[in-house]
């Protein structure tokens, strides 16, 4: 049955359902084309990232791609300051989403969430005082979807979807009016998918890292690379041409999420008056050092204090202690400078399809930079 959504790609665009959709329904709000495409994705990724590994996982999409993806687990200090937290304890699906969120927190700024178990009031809560467009999850707790629903003056989208429903072995597509049928990608991500290359056997929690950074790669726009540590997706470097781009960003954004561990960047004393978000892009361009001019100017007019600098050489001493990161890749490596890249940011274990015309190379490289090569033979491309 037709339904109309509130418009397309574009405002300018009308758009509707115009089959299926009966396991997904918006419970609040009106949705729009982008607000389904980011909903629908985000689900098969925590759902498929919670069956791989047997953990609550969480997602942070925009724009048809996460910004951050994570499992349950611990919560450092600084996630805990900068989403309020304070010193207590959250359960499993409070902690997933602030590890995803936490990733890439400027990215996140107006994302679509997904969440692999229903939401209880405490992630309701949370969700309260982030800017986000919307939520899809397999069930709500009394009261949330209310709570929820006033976000954004009531134009925030809750989606419900059926954690049961096991999509069509098939699907179509029609662009400029050429239809196309091809295989859903259903091939199970397991570890029996990683044949170390090089290095020793991949340890129980690198493995965890490993699903997790394969499942995010395969819902992630091509071509894509992920860095992971510790059950969180801290760089993801989605949609570019080149793989070796790709690298670089993902690991330029690991890094900014490792500085904003720095104390000289937790400490930043900015006005109490400053919104969540303010705070948080300071603290990231003052991390990445790309502050402009006329921020660096601000940082020393009154407004902070100049002993916020982070000095370059005390930022690139800090970038070189970050460690036991897991690199996935959705497409084979073709060059060295890869890995050269990633042995600059921590990278540990490198998981690949295999199959460049320099596999060598690239084995070769891994070994000189004491990195854990798995070759996967699957690729995982997503457009």
């Amino acid at each position: 049955m037709a339904m109309g959504l509130r418009y397309g790609m574009n405002p300018h665009q009308r758009a509707r359902v115009s089959a299926g959709g009966d396991h997904v329904r918006v419970v609040h709000g009106a949705a729009s084309m982008i607000n389904y495409l980011d909903a629908l994705n985000a689900w098969q990724l925590v759902a498929e990232a919670s069956r791989a590994t047997g953990k609550v996982a969480a997602a942070s999409f925009k724009h048809v791609s996460p910004a951050g993806a994570a499992l349950a687990g611990n919560l450092d200090e600084t996630m805990c300051h900068s989403w309020g937290l304070g010193d207590s304890s959250v359960g499993p699906i409070t902690a997933a989403y602030v590890r995803a969120r936490d990733a890439d927190p400027r990215s996140s700024y107006g994302d679509m969430i997904a969440v692999s178990e229903p939401v209880d009031h405490e992630l309701a809560e949370l969700l309260a005082s982030v800017v986000s467009d919307g939520i899809i999850a397999p069930g709500y707790a009394p009261g949330t979807v209310a709570a929820l629903g006033r976000k954004k003056g009531g134009r925030f989208v809750v989606f419900e979807i059926d954690p049961a429903f096991q999509p069509p072995r098939s699907e179509v597509r029609t662009v400029f009016g050429v239809s196309f049928e091809q295989d859903r990608d259903h091939l199970p991500i397991t570890e029996d998918l990683l044949e170390v290359t090089v290095g020793d056997p991949i340890s129980g929690n690198a493995t965890i890292d490993a699903l997790l950074g394969m499942v995010t790669a395969r819902y992630t726009q091509s071509n894509t690379v992920v860095y992971v540590r510790d059950g969180m997706s801290i760089g993801v470097g989605a949609g570019q041409q080149s793989r070796i781009d790709c690298t670089l960003l993902a690991g330029s954004k690991a890094r900014t999420w490792w500085t904003r561990r720095h104390p000289a960047v937790q400490q930043m004393p900015l006005p109490s008056t400053m919104s969540r978000q303010q705070r948080l892009n300071w603290q990231i361009s003052t991390a990445a050092g790309t502050l402009t001019p006329a921020q660096s100017r601000e940082l020393v007019s009154g407004r902070t204090r100049s002993d916020s600098f982070l000095e370059e050489a005390e930022r690139a001493s800090w970038a070189h202690q970050l460690s036991g990161v897991s690199l996935v890749s959705d497409g084979y490596l073709p060059f060295r400078d890869n890995i050269d890249v990633a042995a600059e940011h921590g990278v540990e274990l490198c998981i690949e399809p295999g199959g460049a015309l320099q596999s060598n190379v690239i084995a070769d490289a891994c070994r000189e930079h004491r990195i854990t090569l798995a070759r996967t033979g699957v690729r995982l491309f997503h457009h």
